[in-house]
Parts: structure tokens; C-alpha cells; sequence
């Protein structure tokens, strides 16, 4: 071989005359390429006036003395420009983006912003692309506050957080295909069940199954006064809605308030007191 497999700098051969010329073309390749920053990648036809050393990264459709050069590396070098096909895995510094990217074969691959996957301490796929194993993860404020965001596409889909065991889900809360929240659950055959559900039009609750043939749906408020009180507070002060246990005097019966009144519950019927 006469060449590097890689770079495709020239060896000095045997007997070989002028030395010197093959071992400054092999110098030249490493300074061209060697810690890789272009000045642009915006440019579609060579600057003007160039200056000795600059590299570029030849955009698509290039003119000019860059025609047919697409996708290559140009170096200004020695008054003329010189050409770098970028091998899987070069890395490449672009200064007026400040940006990083790594060849994929095919493409420039920005490393960060956007970054198709990235896995930290694991694999991310074209589906969890964004994968994490850790005890922990931290997301903390910048100076004020801090917000979690999950945005869906459409109403019918989901933007939720999904509890797994074993890579099964066994508790689910969010916008589970609707844009009220709710919280599910399931058992080991895979079986969902509602636990929760909040209307985002009024913030009634539904709690054990869907609205409105929840066990029990909420439309107003539910406050609880006391459990186990000793004594039986006032009526009107405890304020209608109120829900109060009491110990003594009705032997733990629960007591619900008016705002007049309380109303025990004797057989699934309110007396009145």
C-alpha cells in the first residue's frame, strides 16, 4: 500500500526521489483534518478571499470551484483547496454555531440540540429515546421555579407517567387518552381499572369507576370536619358538605352537614338530628 487506509496519507516508499513532497502532503492531511473545526457550513460557493488554513464543510448543491465537492471537508491550504471525504465517526467543530457533530455515514449529527438518542448508563431506542438507569434522577429550579412537561399530540392520546414492575405497568396517572386526568391501575393479568377520574370542566370527582357510573361521584365539596370527634362541633360553623365521625353519643356514625344541621346515617338513610 502506498497510502494510509484511513486518512490516506502518502507513505515515503523505498528508493522513493523528493521525499520531502510526499512527507509534506501527509502534513498537509493532518492539518487539514486533524482536531476538526470548519468556520461554516452555511457557505454554497467558496469565499472570497480565504484565508491560509480555513476549512469548510461543503453544503449540498455547492457552486463555484466547490461543484460536485458535497458533503466533504474543503481546506485552504497553499493557495488552492484541497478535499476530505469524512469517514463513520469523525467529529467536527463548527464555529459560527458553536456546535458540535459526529458523521454517521451518511450525515452531520448535531451531539447535542437536537441529539436523535441519548442513553446515559443505558441503550435508548427509536422509541424510549431518552433512556436513564440510575437509583435516581434530579431535575432541580435555576433560580425559581421547576416544571415537569409532558405534552401529547391529540386529544385521544396519552401524556401520562406509567408505574412498572418487571416492565409491567401496574399504575397509571395522566391524560390516559382524554384530557381529563385520572389515575389507573391493574393487576398482574393485565386487567386497567380507574381509580380516579377529575373532570377538567368542573373538577368534579368520579372515585372507582368512569362518571357517571362511579361508586361514588363528587359534585360539590367534601370536607372532613373532624374524625372521631368527641363532641359534635357546630353545624353551620363546620359549613355545608362537612363529613364528621363521631365517638360518643351515635356510636361512630358518620354525620354529614347541611350548614344547618347534621344528618346521621342509620341503614343508607339520613336522620335528621
Amino acid at each position: 500500500m502506498e497510502i494510509t487506509p484511513n486518512l490516506k496519507m502518502p507513505y515515503i516508499m523505498p528508493s522513493q526521489a523528493q521525499k520531502h513532497v510526499t512527507h509534506n502532503e501527509a502534513l498537509r492531511i493532518l492539518d487539514a483534518l486533524l482536531n476538526l473545526s470548519v468556520l461554516s457550513r452555511q457557505y454554497s460557493s467558496p469565499p472570497a478571499a480565504p484565508a491560509e488554513g480555513s476549512r469548510y464543510l461543503v453544503p449540498a448543491n455547492a457552486s463555484g470551484l466547490w461543484s460536485g465537492q458535497d458533503g466533504k471537508i474543503a481546506a485552504f491550504m497553499d493557495d488552492e483547496w484541497f478535499y476530505f471525504a469524512p469517514l463513520h465517526g469523525w467529529m467536527m467543530h463548527v464555529a459560527d454555531e458553536n456546535a458540535f457533530c459526529i458523521f454517521s455515514g451518511s450525515e452531520w449529527q448535531a451531539l447535542l440540540n437536537p441529539q436523535p438518542l441519548a442513553g446515559i448508563n443505558t441503550v435508548a431506542d427509536n422509541y424510549n429515546r431518552l433512556a436513564v438507569a440510575s437509583d435516581a434522577v434530579l431535575l432541580t429550579h435555576n433560580g425559581a421555579g421547576h416544571q415537569l412537561k409532558i405534552n401529547k399530540n391529540l386529544s385521544d392520546n396519552t401524556a401520562s407517567l406509567l408505574f412498572q414492575s418487571g416492565w409491567t405497568g401496574y399504575a397509571e396517572m395522566g391524560l390516559a387518552g382524554e384530557n381529563n386526568f385520572s389515575i389507573k391501575v391493574s393487576d398482574d393479568a393485565g386487567q386497567w381499572r380507574q381509580a380516579l377520574r377529575i373532570d377538567r370542566a368542573s373538577g368534579n370527582i368520579a372515585i372507582g369507576s368512569v362518571w357517571p357510573t362511579a361508586p361514588l361521584h363528587v359534585d360539590g365539596p367534601i370536607r372532613m370536619g373532624a374524625y372521631e370527634a368527641t363532641s359534635v362541633p357546630n353545624a353551620a360553623q363546620a359549613g355545608s358538605g362537612a363529613i364528621i365521625f363521631v365517638k360518643t353519643g351515635q356510636n361512630g356514625k358518620p354525620a354529614f352537614s347541611d350548614g344547618a344541621r347534621w344528618l346521621w346515617f342509620e341503614d343508607s338513610q339520613p336522620v335528621p338530628v
